[in-house]
């Protein structure tokens, strides 16, 4: 099993550019693609911003921002960046059919061995591979925000996902300084499984007055020692992915613990996503 050297991410937000800049930080040579040319160099400029704040912070030598700065490049023309990779990862929004459409273009552009993952984090791995040429090589890539800090990297094996396939996915994210849990293609994987339900009883709390987010969230984070707030993780999520991913757990696992609460509804009608908007339980 050989090392992946070259890396295509699909889309340039902020997931996409995270994971092409731990993949161009090992090594790899990463380009960054998305529809919108101008959001790839918004992507690549977000890059050398992380890489900064790390010099800043003593985390970051001058020699490993501009070693990781030279492997990482855009990519415009996305067939032709995709026919020379090892290893493809869409990270565009979670939409089912766009996902799907992307996937049908890789199978037609790529090589039958280059791996193709989907950075989902609740989406079916199976139905995004379903009717593509060789979907034994499709494969969940599930990395965390900020990729650049998260260690963990959830696989995700779909039935028709081949053996090799997990394998080659486990080591380019542990080439990535990743460690990787490996988990079956069912509906909203471990982390989100878990990790929303959580989100969404905080949510409800703040709902009946239960108490305040910033306590809610220090009950979590002092009482049972996890690194971020479940409401302030939701900000930085986005309150609109957590509920499209909510509402898909809700459908597919029948189980009201994943209803959307009504205020996360009219909290994203309002335009309250979180730190994207600049407003969400926290002001940003």
């Amino acid at each position: 099993m050989s090392a992946i050297q070259r890396i295509v991410i699909i889309g340039a937000g902020t997931m996409g550019h995270g994971i092409a800049q731990v993949a161009a930080a090992c090594g790899m040579k990463a380009a960054l693609h998305d529809v919108d040319e101008a959001a790839i160099q918004k992507g690549l400029d977000a890059v050398a911003r992380n890489l900064q704040k790390g010099i800043d912070r003593g985390k970051v030598t001058e020699e490993q921002r501009d070693a990781t700065l030279a492997n990482l490049s855009g990519a415009p023309d996305l067939a032709a960046a995709a026919a020379e990779a090892q290893l493809v990862v869409e990270a565009v929004p979670e939409n089912l059919e766009l996902k799907r459409k992307i996937f049908g273009h890789l199978a037609e552009v790529c090589g039958a061995d280059t791996l193709l993952a989907s950075n989902t984090s609740s989406l079916p791995v199976g139905k995004i591979a379903e009717g593509i040429a060789h979907p034994e090589r499709v494969v969940g890539m599930h990395f965390f925000n900020p990729v650049h800090l998260m260690a963990l990297i959830e696989v995700v094996k779909a039935d028709t996902t081949s053996d090799d396939a997990v394998d080659r996915a486990v080591a380019a994210g542990r080439a990535m300084g990743k460690d990787p849990i490996v988990v079956r293609d069912a509906p909203g994987f471990a982390s989100s499984r878990l990790g929303v339900v959580l989100g969404l009883e905080a949510i409800r709390m703040v709902e009946q007055q239960v108490a305040s987010p910033e306590d809610i969230d220090k009950a979590m984070t002092l009482g049972y020692r996890h690194p971020m707030g479940p409401l302030r993780l939701t900000d930085l999520v986005g309150l609109d992915v957590r509920l499209a991913i909510a509402e898909h757990l809700h459908r597919e696992l029948d189980s009201e613990a994943f209803r959307p609460p009504e205020l996360m509804r009219r909290m994203v009608a309002e335009g309250k996503l979180g730190k994207k908007s600049g407003q969400g339980f926290y002001s940003w």
